[in-house]
């Protein structure tokens, strides 16, 4: 549950915003898709699989890529060329992917970003959202998890005429992308598995499989005066850690009414969160770090951890809040 309005980003999601040349947020909602670009869609060119001349790329997926530049200059055109196909499931258009990348701007000759850098993380980003910039958003699409996968990025596929102060990137530049997909995640996944129900006198669960769990607040029960955590299903992945960016599902209902006062089946299913930053009430900073990927979590937040005394949208002042939340990635 965020705190604001305003889309979570981390540093190369930013640089990578189609239409932003430095840095900064979009000022949109994480349920609103900003412009598909700052030149207009049908000034991208059609991606094609090769082109001469070409770079070439060594190192194995999983490893930070050598990028070696040919003589010669870009040709311009947009390649999308896959160097090792891997053996996982095909990402489609709005699946949330994760993506390790290296980066060379061809014009300048320069080693730019690369998340296998020290202190670097994978990008977490919606597939053929236009959140992107086409070299990053169109090229993973039709792609098997496990892949390697090639990207010469002309102006038009990439920065544009502002180029990118952030990453370095100048103006008309052409860069290079080396994406190796490690995750895929389709907008309506849900966690599954037996649910284990919390104590009689705490809300109850029920599944609905692709559909938002239904919460059942016991009738007469007074709210907690502090957090309650319950795991329901338990993952087996990593422990999210604080400062990362999640992928979750989530619903919430007012203790007092049992009302749905939000839920992201309601605006396109799965959202990217980051915790643990205070960008999250602090019910879920709280409540989701230490958890595993692949569990499914019920917050109980009163009000000292969620709104106060003030109110938020539907939801009226000094609130107990009810949340599940499907934990289903963190990067």
């Amino acid at each position: 549950m965020r705190r604001t309005a305003c889309l979570l980003t981390v540093p190369l999601t930013v640089a990578l915003i189609a239409g932003c040349s430095s840095s900064g947020g979009s000022g949109k909602s994480a349920a609103t898709t900003p412009p598909a670009s700052s030149a207009s869609a049908a000034q991208v060119p059609s991606p094609v699989a090769s082109a001469s001349p070409m770079p070439t790329v060594s190192g194995e997926p999983g490893s930070k890529a050598t990028i070696t530049l040919p003589s010669g200059q870009p040709s311009g055109q947009f390649v999308v060329s896959t160097v090792s196909e891997g053996s996982g499931p095909e990402v489609k258009k709005d699946d949330w992917v994760t993506v390790n990348y290296t980066v060379k701007d061809w014009t300048s000759g320069k080693d730019l970003s690369s998340s296998y850098d020290s202190g670097a993380k994978p990008q977490l980003y919606q597939a053929g959202s236009g959140q992107l910039v086409p070299a990053f958003d169109r090229s993973v699409v039709g792609q098997k998890v496990g892949s390697r996968v090639l990207v010469v990025a002309p102006p038009a596929a990439g920065f544009g005429s502002q180029g990118s102060t952030a990453l370095g990137v100048g103006k008309d530049d052409t860069v290079v992308f080396v994406l190796d997909v490690v995750n895929s995640v389709a907008p309506d996944t849900t966690i599954p598995g037996d649910l284990t129900q919390p104590p009689a006198n705490a809300p109850q669960v029920k599944d609905n499989g692709k559909a938002a769990p239904t919460i059942t607040v016991p009738s007469g029960e007074q709210p907690p005066a502090d957090l309650q955590q319950y795991v329901l299903v338990k993952g087996t992945g990593p422990q999210v850690q604080s400062g990362q960016t999640l992928l979750v599902q989530y619903t919430g209902v007012t203790w007092a009414d049992g009302k749905q006062f939000d839920s992201s089946w309601n605006h396109g299913g799965a959202q990217a969160l980051q915790v643990g930053t205070g960008s999250l009430i602090k019910g879920w900073d709280q409540g989701l770090v230490g958890k595993n990927v692949g569990s499914r979590v019920m917050l109980v937040v009163p009000p000292s951890l969620g709104y106060g005394d003030q109110a938020s949208g539907s939801i009226p002042a000094n609130s107990t809040l009810v949340f599940v939340i499907d934990i289903l990635e963190a990067v």
